[in-house]
């Protein structure tokens, strides 16, 4: 006989596999160690009568809605993808599933995010970068346990990742004096936004400590994406600011630099040298490969869930520590 599968029940599947019905209680709720061959006998149960557990019933039992939500300051940038790509794999395996959201750089709408995870009763939350206030996310971590990425919080320095955004620029900047530079574009990121000033901090310490002079006609705004990036530097080429070479404050930005170059006639890096930050995937086949700073995203996003996933089940843990290094390629060289 074919069970309707719009009314399968818990009993039916604990009938079917031949079993309790608390059995199919922990299996469907992770709550306890079940025997594989049990464990088999449910699932081949519930996939024979087409049984799908019911969540919200389950989040209203046990308290836990088994999800984790993930706030990114934009999904489509290739370097919160590969952060997220990391989070996700660190819950493959595991009953937990990562509910992705943008914060596209606003307040606004990362608060709107925020506000709606929590209505959904997600079990934890973690924030990919932030324009949130630190009062806020104080807030927000007394309702739900939290995790953040990219700066620290007062009062949850456990539970923040920040990495040496200064050291980074820093080593960027200081590989470019090295080459012989003094005229260096910074493209930096939007005023306001952490990493940005970080980054900018980083360029102008390198400067005053090797003794080059700042000029601050060639700090130029971007916000972290080609365009604007493509924008300012055409408009300083067609102002005829003298430079030999560009650090951008990360390799999205660095792309849309080398285009204002290429359009100018200007060659990479036989006329400019030119230096990214994050090393995106991509950026080692670009042509030339482009020298950069690394982060390692993909390692960052799964401490970042292990992390909290150790959170939310009262388990012992501890954010790692990462350095940021220079990897130099061919998009730099020696000035002559």
């Amino acid at each position: 006989m074919q069970v309707n599968r719009g009314t399968v029940t818990i009993h039916e599947v604990a009938r079917e596999a031949g079993v309790s019905i608390s059995t199919v209680s922990r299996i469907i709720n992770g709550t306890a160690y079940v025997a594989d061959d049990k464990r088999q006998a449910v699932e081949r149960a519930m996939l024979k009568l087409g049984f799908r557990p019911n969540y919200l019933a389950k989040t209203l039992m046990t308290g836990r809605s088994m999800s984790i939500g993930v706030i990114a300051e934009d999904i489509v940038s290739p370097y919160y993808a590969d952060v997220i790509r990391g989070v996700e794999h660190a819950m493959l395996d595991t009953p937990y599933q990562p509910i992705v959201n943008s914060g596209h750089w606003s307040r606004k709408y990362e608060s709107r995010a925020v506000e709606t995870l929590i209505y959904r009763k997600v079990d934890a939350m973690l924030l990919l970068g932030s324009t949130l206030p630190d009062g806020t996310l104080q807030e927000i971590a007394s309702r739900v346990p939290l995790v953040v990425f990219g700066r620290t919080v007062p009062g949850l320095e456990e539970h923040c990742l920040a990495l040496d955004n200064v050291h980074g620029a820093y080593l960027a900047t200081r590989h470019l004096i090295e080459l012989g530079h003094r005229n260096i574009v910074h493209v930096r990121g939007p005023q306001g936004q952490q990493d940005a000033e970080d980054r900018l901090h980083g360029y102008r310490t390198a400067l005053a400590e090797n003794d080059v002079p700042h000029r601050p006609e060639l700090e130029i705004l971007g916000d972290f994406t080609e365009q604007p990036a493509y924008q300012a530097l055409t408009h300083l080429l067609d102002a005829r600011v003298p430079f030999t070479a560009v650090f951008a404050a990360n390799d999205q930005m660095a792309a849309g630099a080398r285009l204002a170059l290429h359009r100018k006639g200007l060659r990479v890096p036989e006329d400019v040298s030119l230096v990214g930050f994050d090393d995106l995937p991509s950026s080692a086949f670009t042509s030339p490969p482009l020298t950069t700073v690394h982060q390692p995203t993909y390692r960052i996003g799964l401490a970042l869930a292990t992390h909290l996933l150790n959170v939310v089940q009262d388990l012992p843990s501890q954010l790692p520590a990462f350095d940021l290094t220079l990897v130099v390629r061919e998009s730099t060289r020696p000035l002559r």
